[in-house]
């Protein structure tokens, strides 16, 4: 049985002037990415920076409720990602305080669309990141309209 649950985001952190100094440096990492996030042959670059800006402004240590860090990961996500490791019996598990790490939340991120994404759909991957695997699109909207006007 399959857990087919993607952690729903909210928007927090803001862009305020006392996050500047934080946004620079998330986003001198965000640009630094390892190669292992390109191995797909996809490049969700331009994806999860944008996303990044909408959930947390590029604040790693934005939260919102449970969501947590620049991509605002839920305790659900991280579940749904060790689930997704064990099945392919990887070793690597994901810890709640890695939600905080800017490129651990980008693994997960590309773990979450290798699994319930294979097909690479960027409107797929922004509409569920916010609501879920069984997003509605009519609720959703805003959140890919925002989404797609950061991307570069």
């Amino acid at each position: 049985m399959a857990l087919t649950l993607i952690g729903m985001t909210a928007p927090a952190g803001g862009n305020s002037k006392s996050n500047a100094a934080l946004t620079s440096k998330a986003n001198l990492k965000m640009n630094s990415a390892p190669k292992s996030m390109k191995t797909s042959g996809f490049n969700w670059d331009p994806v999860m920076d944008a996303i990044i800006q909408v959930e947390s402004g590029g604040n790693p240590n934005a939260k919102s409720g449970n969501s947590i860090g620049v991509m605002q990961i839920t305790p659900i996500l991280v579940k749904d990602c060790n689930i997704i490791l064990e099945k392919r019996k990887s070793k690597k598990r994901y810890t709640m305080a890695d939600r905080y790490s800017v490129e651990k939340s980008k693994e997960m991120f590309l773990l979450i669309q290798s699994y319930h994404n294979p097909e690479n759909n960027v409107e797929k991957a922004i509409r569920a990141w916010n609501g879920g695997p069984k997003y509605s699109v009519r609720a959703t909207n805003r959140y890919y309209k925002k989404v797609m006007s950061k991307m570069k």
